[in-house]
């Protein structure tokens, strides 16, 4: 095997070890991504927890007491989204995509907002029942 021989097999080396680097960036841009809506969900579910309270104790005496226990589920599902948004935000600032094609961090933005008006009209809706 000549020199040239060797550089060449030093390159191949070179050039899968950065096509694997390059896929390990994507899987965690992906990994990300499935993290962000499994944080929806969980706040999707403490909306639901605060739904089905009040819905348990609808004729709960006093009221206020059900529906300021349903809000701190309220407020625990915006903050959830808030947070979400947050981490996701800043892993896809330092990851880079190379193959992959993330969803952007405006759209995932939007979502949480929307989410988040969401669950407080869901809490208005709740103190004027």
């Amino acid at each position: 095997m000549d020199e040239t021989d060797g550089d060449r097999e030093i390159d191949r080396k070179t050039k899968w070890a950065e096509d694997r680097t390059d896929w390990a960036e994507d899987r965690t841009l992906l990994a990300n991504e499935r993290t962000f809506a499994g944080w929806m969900r969980t706040g999707m579910a403490a909306l639901g927890v605060a739904i089905g309270l009040k819905a348990v104790f609808g004729d709960f005496s006093p009221t206020w007491l059900a529906k300021a226990a349903a809000s701190i589920f309220i407020v625990i599902a915006v903050v959830i989204f808030g947070a979400a948004t947050h981490e996701t935000r800043k892993a896809q600032r330092r990851i880079s995509s190379h193959v992959a094609e993330a969803q952007g961090a405006r759209r995932m933005l939007i979502l949480a907002v929307l989410l988040s008006l969401g669950a407080i009209a869901t809490g208005a809706i709740l103190w004027l029942l």
